[in-house]
């Protein structure tokens, strides 16, 4: 019996159903050279033989826990304690799903529970939601939630917001055709963004540290959103920066959006990841995705339940909060796991070891001949500019078996300005052998 098995007469009633005149029809905001362009597969072949082609591609790989590795930009290599994967593998975490029914689901009603607390403790807000996609698209949600919130439409999007993040909102925004205003890449961390701020704004979205490292305090652009009724949207890319940075909340954000993959998640060739999103208690209604609340049952003894989940599954379209809104739960556990294995005091060592890396490894690079440290305050990732193009340095570190960095050119095709511009990470996971092979090539190979 073949799978949703249709006659001809079936789909033409589906058709005029919908009133589309063919299939073709449903595909019409799909870009005609994207929905024809040939894909480049090779003809089928048998299971030993996919695995033997998978394992040569995999070879071409260096793998960043077999070589030194400096590599950030948004996704960032942190140890991580056996115990979170062998806990996360167990049958009742690793096959669970959506926990609909509460009284078969407390197991990881409670975990998502614990997970809120976490978020909204280390961002420094009043309330979080159990878990986005990723980052990017929490950003996306971010400013859809304050437009819910404020009525107004426009946004504002800091030039040192990682360009994938603003790729997502600007696609998001685009669709609705709603205005948003893109500030220059702000290579110095010196933007002023107040200026961009009227009577239109719904919200400004800002990265801290940013994309090329930069930490601000954002206190005084708070105030300027506040004056003029618009959100702040902070967005953190690096999230073991909240062990030792001040906290978006305390600093007037109103949304607080970060990519929790920094702990308990790895690398993983770019995801699964998890996106953390926390909110002032005021905008809860408007929050996407949903919410594990506390409660007692009718004995008195504590429980859990799904207390907001405002999606088009529960409720009707036009009152839902996001139709995108499914958790990563089980990135989400690993989260949870590592962060209470860590617990306050160690996320706080945690943090303070990654600056102290970063800052042996800036002040390492900066003896050098024709390397300058772009970044004057700094977490765990700062820029460089290098006598001669970056790409090309970072090719030639990687024929001596080296990550040695991003670079911002690949972040930004064509910005020719940014040609020489290396972003480099460093964390707990670097050793000073890695750091001494690092220097010892660029001096080599600048």
């Amino acid at each position: 019996m073949r799978y949703l098995g249709l006659t001809e007469a079936d789909r033409r009633d589906m058709l005029a159903v919908v009133g589309a005149s063919g299939i073709d029809a449903l595909f019409k905001d799909v870009p005609a050279d994207a929905l024809n362009a040939p894909i480049d597969l090779p003809p089928h072949q048998g299971e030993l033989e996919v695995e033997r082609q998978f394992a040569r591609l995999a070879k071409k790989n260096l793998s960043p826990s077999e070589v030194p590795c400096f590599l950030g930009a948004g996704a960032y290599r942190h140890h991580i304690p056996a115990a979170v994967d062998h806990l996360i593998q167990r049958s009742e975490f690793l096959t669970s799903y959506t926990p609909y029914q509460p009284e078969i689901s407390q197991g990881t009603l409670q975990y998502l529970f614990e997970f809120q607390t976490q978020v909204a403790m280390i961002t420094g807000m009043d309330v979080a939601n159990a878990s986005l996609y990723d980052g990017a698209t929490g950003a996306g949600e971010a400013v859809l939630m304050a437009q819910r919130v404020t009525k107004k439409t426009k946004a504002v999007l800091s030039g040192g917001l990682h360009p994938h993040y603003r790729d997502v909102v600007t696609t998001l925004m685009g669709q609705t055709d709603q205005p948003y205003v893109s500030a220059p890449v702000d290579l110095n961390g010196t933007e002023d963004l107040s200026s961009l701020i009227d009577d239109s704004t719904a919200c400004v979205v800002v990265q801290n540290p940013s994309v090329f490292g930069q930490l601000r305090d954002l206190s005084g652009l708070a105030k300027a959103c506040q004056a003029k009724g618009a959100l702040l949207v902070v967005v953190v890319t690096e999230v073991t920066s909240l062990g030792l940075v001040t906290p978006p909340g305390a600093m007037g954000a109103d949304i607080v959006v970060a990519e929790g993959q920094a702990i308990g998640v790895p690398l993983s060739f770019g995801g699964p990841y998890v996106g953390l999103f926390a909110t002032r208690e005021k905008y809860v209604r408007q929050m996407p995705g949903r919410l594990c609340g506390e409660t007692v049952d009718q004995d008195g003894r504590r429980g859990f339940v799904l207390t907001l989940s405002a999606r088009e599954q529960h409720i009707r379209r036009e009152k839902a909060t996001s139709n995108i809104c499914t958790n990563s739960g089980l990135c989400a556990l690993a989260f949870t796991i590592h962060l209470s294995l860590l617990g306050e005091a160690g996320f706080t060592r945690l943090a303070a070891i990654n600056h102290g890396k970063a800052v042996q490894l800036a002040d390492r690079l900066a003896a050098l001949k024709g390397v300058e440290v772009l970044t004057g305050s700094f977490y765990n990732e700062f820029a460089v500019r290098l006598p001669r193009p970056a790409t090309a340095v970072v090719e030639a570190l990687a024929e001596r078996k080296i990550l040695g960095g991003v670079p911002a050119v690949r972040l930004y095709p064509g910005n020719t300005a940014l040609d020489n511009v290396l972003l480099l990470a460093a964390t707990e996971t670097n050793s000073e052998d890695d750091i001494n092979v690092l220097v010892a090539a660029l001096k080599e190979v600048l």
